[in-house]
C-alpha cells in the first residue's frame, strides 16, 4: 500500500547544498528523455529545480516550500510540470505528456506509483 502522506524528515544528509529528489525516465520518447528534480535550500526554504538534457526551463508547482514535500505533493509536482512552448527545446512538451518511470532514494513508493499508473495505461 502506498503511503501518500509520507514526508522525508529532510532532503539533506550534510553532504552539500542540493540533493536529487527523483529521476524520471520517459521510455516511450524517441530519445529516452530523462528529467531530474533537485531540492536546494536557501534561508530555510526548499527550492525545486527540474533539469533535462536540453536545459529547458521546466515549471514546477510548487516552486518552493518550507518543509519536504509529501509523496502526494511530489506526484502532483511531477504530473503538472510544464514548459513555455515558445522556449521549449527538443520534444519536451510531448515528453511531459507521457507517464515516466521514477527512481528516488527519498520516496520509496514513487517508483511503485508510476509503475502501477503505466500498467493501468498498458505501458508495461
Amino acid at each position: 500500500m502506498i503511503n501518500f502522506n509520507y514526508r522525508p524528515e529532510s532532503y539533506f544528509n550534510g553532504t552539500g547544498p542540493n540533493t536529487l529528489i527523483c529521476k524520471l525516465s520517459y521510455p516511450e520518447s524517441q530519445w529516452g528523455e530523462e528529467i531530474s528534480i533537485y531540492a536546494n535550500i536557501l534561508d530555510g526554504e526548499y527550492y525545486f529545480e527540474a533539469v533535462d538534457f536540453y536545459g529547458n526551463e521546466i515549471n514546477l508547482n510548487p516552486e518552493k516550500c518550507n518543509q519536504p514535500l509529501t509523496l502526494q505533493e511530489l506526484i502532483f509536482m511531477i504530473e503538472t510540470m510544464d514548459v513555455d512552448p515558445k522556449s521549449a527545446q527538443g520534444n519536451i512538451e510531448l515528453t511531459l505528456s507521457g507517464i515516466p518511470t521514477a527512481e528516488s532514494m527519498l520516496y520509496n513508493h514513487l517508483e511503485a506509483y508510476f509503475a502501477e499508473k503505466r500498467k493501468t495505461f498498458g505501458m508495461i
